[in-house]
């Protein structure tokens, strides 16, 4: 129940109200978003507050005169409404004013058109913000498309001792280009740049990359130096000066393609270059006018060789970019290859030179001349040297490139003397118009040392290229012979070029039309090609394309001829946008048809040619290109477009001939409803809402007593009720808080009048109507639900104002509910099970009296089905109540306060009830228990530890497996899925067999052979399983064929088990202390079954992370209360032994050890820890006689293996074992692990032999292990006899067990010595040296027992024979059992004599049944265990 508070009626202005709450409330979201790290809302936020607060001030300081109060209150109330929708918040309405409407003294559609007014003026505010704060943004478009790289050259550190170039570039080395112009920076001879003003900064930003370019595989930054000077670095004779070599070149990866600042450093020795970095949004453009700071009138603007990704209109570029390759050149009557140095220019057909025409880098003007690099004696050289050629458009046509070849001496004598030996040319256009093509270009090198050579008119008769001599024969189809006016040398030489040009193209069909006024006459098969035309051509001139078509529909207006074939192309320009490789497009053509279209007559030709529109819409892809052509004509046109494309959609989606395009039409018709404005519901809904609100009781019933049969009624409330559950809060936005709670309190007063209408002609058993009264609880259920009423989520701000002016308005109908339900009667039970998953939602609305009044819902449905069924149980409502309270709970609802609350209630009633106070309790406590787990499990289903989920999702199992099969079914299978994520395949299988149990037993046998094969190394249980498969296939489904492939598998599982190596698992006791730990472990202790391997220190390591808080206790004792009701976390970890549980069909008899193994560490459900302690003083000479152990007995819930790792310990018992029967114990298992060893190493003689030495030596040689001498020294002497008089049986059982050890280490030396090799001979013997007094010893003081073959002993019985017979060929035997040993020391002690002699057991038959069996592995003797005197 929410705190009632004292109402204070301020003195301020509402508006100052308004600021305080505002603040408060923004406060509380400001820390979230702090604490979330959403840095860039955080400021925001923290930036609105701070004017708000400024506001305020300015607000109370009342200095303001009237005017500017009124300005100001606009600017506050527009910063509010801003932040609230920002931060998502309720949308505040208003009048002119700015106070806040109150929708008791406001109409219901005057609301609504508040609401509209404020949220649109809103939206414009935001897109206005948008545009302002995220200025890197173009306005055209939704992301950027285009970057800018600025980088900065803060130094270049070499003692070149020459004039440097530095040449920076983008280069792509998976395609080996280049993709930027360069960067050029010149430096002097003293390692200073030239521009000494520019020191430390010279900045340059790499431009009009796209998207594609910043995800390259690898994309670099190169600088290539080049030295300005002699052909070599060294001192004498006069050298020829000027020239430029390769010196060197740095470069380094880009790999971040968000790029922050940072630097660039390259260090080699003493040479080194300084470069920062930072990516910056936008073209150049956007990047100087949003960053000024960083790009201003020096900053060295260096383009990319390419387009952007997005050509906008207005964008005029012409550069043409020439790549000197590379060229093989004679070296004639030189010893040595020549020099070669090409010098580039640029002339016009008369030969005159374009003054500056040529840019080797950015950041310096434009040269006449360029030389190249020169590569020393290199007959063959490669370049690579781009450069970039700009001219004025009008000058291309009449513009060439000439080069020429010179050999360059070292000399400076002798390099005067030099002249060119060689020159090409090529055309910068072609003959028809179009710019040279993109790529290669292999000239032909002509000789120059005729004066015609320099005769411009002269050489450019002839071919440049041998291009264009195959051009030339094409054309003739006569081959090419050189006139022979300048000579072809045999040099060869080659050049790239890229042409950039939004005016140059280098298609002939787009050129035509381009230029179409001059060739009017071809003007219809110019139009007829543009269709021909690559279409990233044309999206390159999109803007002169689109002004050339509507430039030849207006000056050829008189004439219809051309005006198909115009419009034809416009579609077919539009749908080449509508491409996805051309999408980004989009806005450029909106652009162009908002500020660029003016072509008026076309306008009117476009929107009013109906002949035109008929044959366009005909083309199926002016389907899909339609919605621009719409928005191209808009609205004028649509008496003339909208029929042709209604009739043209019938047409395509009823045409069977051809596919249609169905996506198209849906994009079409979807693009016609938003141009023809289609109405918002809202205001329907708001009329309607109105209208209710004016209707009284008077009203209601007279409007009811209009309808004439009760079946107009009953149709009337149907439909009403459905319409009450669609409208509620799917049709206003969620933040028009006022209008949706305006909306709720009319239609809350419109359901009460309702209740009463139904409780009037629907409730008596004649005209009981179901489906009504069903739809009205759904519909109550919906209201009670709706999220606008929640108001446990909302701030304290918001909770306050909604309860002080509508209340809580889920009490009214949550009672509402309560009373109809009541009202029902003997109509109850027809709601049972349906009602029950909603009448729980109703019941986890967190609000106290509402639970109160509708948890006892419950009881009355279980007291129904109790009063009603044949069996007379609750059975039904049982099952559904689990179902659905899982899905609830997991879907977020339920809380502790609902789980206390559920039980106490339904406790409460069920106990006073006769019938139910049994049953009912159960049911409450399940319940309880279920909803615990539950909680838990919903809590931890995203925690990172999987262990804890396995844990939750287990709870639940136990909880709901005999109530809710679907529930349990789909546990076990998360659960298998989570221990296959874990790899723990064993477990996976049992819950695998757990969930075919809930199957049919057909299913169940199929899912048993998948567990067969999905459970490693369980062979045992594969065998179980495969019993039941032999069943089913031998007496059932008759398939001896997959019968006998069964029989097959499961003998090799028991070949396996006899033979395949099983690694066992090693079990952990693991204690959860402290009210720290969930509900579920806090304060219980679990057995873990660990991993094969596993040691103790792995898997308390992997425990404790799942716990990084916890405490890990050393000690193993349980622990006190404070640490069970410490605050904190506190965790016990320790191994625990299984104890071995044989099935009944292995007791008492003798067992191979591999059969023995599994059981060990499986089936196993009882767990052992042995915790030694002293008890009386310490014996200095001998620690055993006071060493006892208290030994702690756990047994869990289940056997492991299981569904789970680890099960909890249910019970758990303490025993103290005295020092003696300690020593009792521990020979016995000596012995019975001494008699395993020697049976393997008999069995199996490829075993190696070192295990058996090892043990052994700790048993034969006193000085490794002290050997049972500590016994004797602590229990056979006098003085403990003489005062333990009740010990002395145990302690002949101790000494029998020390005797017995004897004949099983002559067996085992004798095993020994025939396995020791040269290098086991002398250990071998020390350990014969050492048995030998051993046995001596012994046999003195507790007599001899001997092994004595059966074929020579009178014992030989029939039944030895046959288990001879059967045995042959075997190579495992039984094996010795401390039980066996336990019965053979008792039979001993009540045998021995009495008259003071030594005990000398002497065993009877029946003992040689349960003794110990040796085996040698040539021949198979049976031994009997007796006693010799």
């Amino acid at each position: 129940m929410y705190r009632k508070q004292e109402t204070v009626v301020p003195n301020d202005l509402p508006l100052v109200q308004e600021l305080g709450t505002t603040l408060r409330e923004w406060t509380q979201i400001w820390h979230k978003l702090y604490v979330s790290n959403k840095t860039t809302l955080f400021r925001s936020v923290q930036q609105m507050a701070y004017s708000l607060i400024e506001y305020h001030s300015q607000i109370v300081s009342g200095t303001l005169p009237n005017d500017d109060l009124v300005e100001l209150r606009k600017k506050v109330t527009a910063k509010i409404d801003y932040g609230n929708r920002i931060l998502g918040l309720d949308l505040v309405v208003r009048d002119e004013a700015g106070n806040t409407l109150d929708p008791e003294r406001t109409s219901t559609v005057s609301l609504f058109r508040a609401h509209e007014s404020a949220s649109h003026s809103i939206d414009e505010r935001i897109q206005e913000e948008k545009v302002k704060h995220f200025c890197f943004c173009s306005t055209l478009f939704s992301g950027v498309h285009t970057y800018s790289l600025l980088i900065n050259l803060r130094n270049f550190v070499c003692n070149i001792g020459e004039d440097a170039e530095l040449f920076m570039s983008l280069y792509d080395p998976d395609k080996s280009e280049f993709i930027s112009e360069n960067f050029l920076v010149r430096w002097d001879s003293t390692g200073m740049p030239k521009e000494i003003e520019k020191l430390n900064n010279f900045p340059a930003l790499f431009t009009d990359l796209s998207s594609t370019d910043l995800i390259r595989q690898r994309l670099f930054l190169v600088c290539q130096i080049i030295r300005v000077g002699c052909m070599e670095l060294k001192e004498g004779k006069k050298h020829t000066g000027g020239l430029r070599r390769p010196f060197g070149v740095a470069g380094s990866g880009l790999r971040n393609r968000f790029f922050i600042v940072s630097r660039w450093y390259i260090c080699t020795g003493s040479r080194s270059l300084f470069v920062t970095l930072k990516l910056l949004p936008g073209d150049v453009f956007q990047v100087q006018k949003h960053y000024p700071h960083f790009v201003d009138r020096t900053t060295a603007i260096v383009r990319k060789m390419g387009f952007p990704e997005i050509i906008l209109p207005g964008y005029v570029r012409n550069d043409i970019y020439v790549t000197l390759l590379q060229g093989e050149f004679d070296r004639g009557k030189k010893k040595t290859p020549k020099n070669v140095e090409v010098i580039m220019s640029v002339l016009d057909e008369e030969g005159n030179p374009m003054e500056k025409a040529i840019f080797p880098g950015v950041g310096y003007e434009g040269i006449t001349e360029y030389k190249s690099v020169i590569y020393y004696q290199v007959k063959q050289p490669c370049w690579n040297e781009t450069v970039k050629v700009a001219i004025p458009i009008e000058d291309v046509c009449r513009c060439h490139l000439r080069l020429t070849f010179r050999h360059r001496s070292s000399q400076d004598s002798r390099d005067k003397s030099e002249k060119p030996f060689g020159m090409a040319f090529v055309h910068l256009m072609k003959s028809d118009g179009t710019t040279l093509p993109d790529g290669k270009h292999e000239l032909i090198v002509y000789k120059v040392d005729v004066k015609k050579a320099d005769d411009a008119k002269t050489y450019l008769t002839l071919p440049g290229s041998y291009a264009e001599v195959e051009e030339k024969e094409r054309q003739t189809g006569k081959s090419f012979h050189h006139a022979g006016i300048i000579p072809i040398t045999k040099d060869s030489f080659q050049i790239a070029t890229l042409t950039c040009s939004t005016k140059l193209t280098q298609n002939v069909d787009l050129l035509g039309l381009l230029n179409w006024r001059s060739n009017t006459e071809r003007l219809e098969e110019i139009l007829q090609k543009l269709m021909e035309v690559e279409g990233g051509e044309i999206i390159k001139f999109l803007q002169d394309t689109l002004d050339a078509l509507f430039n030849i529909m207006m000056e050829t207006s008189e004439e219809e001829t051309y005006d198909t074939l115009v419009f034809n192309a416009l579609v077919f320009i539009i749908s080449l946008i509508g491409d996805i490789k051309f999408q980004h497009f989009n806005p450029v053509l909106e652009t162009y048809i908002s500020k660029h279209f003016s072509a008026t007559l076309a306008y009117h030709q476009v929107g009013l040619d109906s002949r035109s529109g008929q044959h366009i819409i005909h083309t199926k892809s002016c389907v899909s290109s339609t919605p621009l052509i719409f928005s191209l004509v808009l609205l004028d046109c649509r008496d003339v477009l909208l029929p042709l494309i209604t009739d043209q959609l019938s047409g395509q989606l009823d045409d069977n001939s051809n596919k249609p395009d169905l996506e198209a039409c849906v994009q079409l018709l979807s693009t016609v409803l938003d141009m023809l404005d289609c109405k918002d519901v809202g205001h329907y809904l708001a009329c309607m809402t109105a209208i209710l609100k004016q209707m009284e009781d008077a009203h209601y019933a007279q409007y009811i007593s209009t309808f004439k049969t009760r079946q107009d009624i009953i149709d009337f409330l149907m439909e009403t009720f459905i319409m009450f559950k669609n409208l509620m809060g799917n049709v206003f936005p969620p933040d028009w808080m006022i209008m949706n709670l305006h909306q709720m309190k009319v239609f809350l007063r419109a359901i009460d009048q309702y209740s009463d209408v139904l409780n009037k002609y629907f409730l008596d058993a004649a005209h009981f109507h179901l489906q009504l009264w069903n739809n009205y609880f759904y519909l109550i259920v919906a209201f009670l639900t709706h999220k606008s009423l929640q108001l446990e989520s909302f701030s304290l701000e918001k909770r306050d104002k909604i309860l002080n002016k509508y209340g809580d308005m889920r009490k009214s109908i949550g009672f509402k509910l309560r009373e109809m339900w009541n009202n029902l009667g003997q109509h109850k039970m027809k709601f049972i099970p349906a009602m029950v998953g909603p009448i729980l939602e109703a019941t986890l609305v967190p609000e106290p009296e509402l639970r109160k009044a509708t948890i006892p819902i419950f009881f009355d449905m279980m007291q129904c089905e109790h009063h009603f069924s044949t069996d007379h149980t609750f059975q039904k409502f049982e099952n559904e109540l689990i179902t659905k309270l899982d899905q609830e709970v997991e879907g977020g609802r339920g809380d502790e306060q609902y789980k206390i609350l559920l039980e106490k209630t339904l406790l409460e009633y069920c106990r006073r009830h006769r019938y139910l106070s049994q049953s009912g309790e159960a049911l409450a406590f399940l319940l309880s228990s279920l909803l615990e787990n539950l909680l838990a499990y919903r809590t931890i289903t995203h925690d990172e530890s999987p262990e804890l989920r396995m844990s939750c999702t287990v709870n639940v199992l136990v909880r709901t497996l005999k109530h809710s099969s679907s529930i349990s079914k789909y546990t076990l299978l998360c659960l298998r899925d989570l221990h296959l994520d874990r790899e723990n395949y064993t477990e996976a299988a049992y819950t695998l067999l757990l969930h075919a149990e809930l199957l049919e037993v057909w299913m169940y046998q199929t899912l048993s052979l998948f567990v067969c094969s999905f459970c490693p190394q369980m062979w045992e249980k594969a065998i179980e399983m495969a019993k039941q498969l032999v069943k089913l296939h031998e007496n059932q489904m008759f398939d001896f064929i997959e019968l006998s492939q069964l029989l097959k598998q499961q003998a090799q599982y028991y070949e396996n088990i006899m033979h395949a190596m099983r690694p066992q698992p090693e079990y952990f006791a693991v204690g959860y202390y402290g009210q720290g730990f969930p509900s579920f472990l806090r304060n219980k202790m679990f057995i873990y079954r660990g991993k094969e391997y596993e040691w103790l220190e792995d898997f308390s390591l992997k425990l404790m992370s799942q716990f990084p808080n916890a405490v890990k206790m050393t000690s193993t004792s349980p622990p006190g209360d404070n640490i069970f009701n410490s605050p904190g976390q506190h965790i016990q970890c320790f191994t625990v032994k299984p104890v071995l549980n044989l099935p009944s069909q292995f007791k008492d008899k003798g067992l191979p050890e591999q059969i023995l193994n599994y059981y060990r560490t499986n089936e196993v459900e009882k767990f052992q820890y042995s915790r030694p302690f002293r008890k009386g003083e310490k014996d200095p000479d001998n620690e055993f006689a006071t060493m006892w152990i208290e030994r702690t007995t756990y047994i869990t819930a289940y056997r492991f293996p299981g569904i789970l790792k680890w099960f909890e310990v249910k019970s758990m018992s303490v025993v103290k074992i005295s020092p003696l029967d300690n020593a009792i114990e521990t020979m016995e298992l000596a012995n019975e692990k001494l008699s395993n060893l020697v049976q393997q190493q008999a069995c199996d003689r490829s075993l190696p032999v070192h295990p058996l030495s090892m043990m052994l030596n700790g048993i034969v040689d006193p000085a490794v292990m002290g050997g049972f001498s500590n016994y004797e020294k602590a229990f056979f002497t006098e003085a403990y006899m003489k005062k333990n008089p009740d010990h002395l049986e145990r302690i002949e059982v101790l000494k029998h067990l020390i005797a017995l050890q004897i004949p099983l280490l002559d067996e085992g030396i004798r095993i020994h010595g025939e396995k020791s090799t040269e290098q086991l001979k002398p250990l071998h013997n020390r350990l014969v040296t050492c048995f030998q007094d051993l046995r001596a010893k012994v046999e003195k003081l507790y007599g001899v027992i001997t092994l004595v073959s059966l074929m020579d002993s009178t014992l030989k019985k029939g039944f030895v024979r046959d288990r001879l017979r059967s045995r042959v060929g075997s190579m495992v035997m039984p094996y010795i059992m401390s039980s066996t040993l336990r019965r053979m020391s008792t039979i001993s002690n009540a045998s021995g004599s009495s008259n003071g002699t030594s005990s000398r057991p002497a065993f009877q038959e029946s003992v040689f049944t349960a003794s110990c069996f040796l085996i040698s592995r040539n021949k198979l003797p049976y031994f009997q265990l007796c006693s010799e005197g």
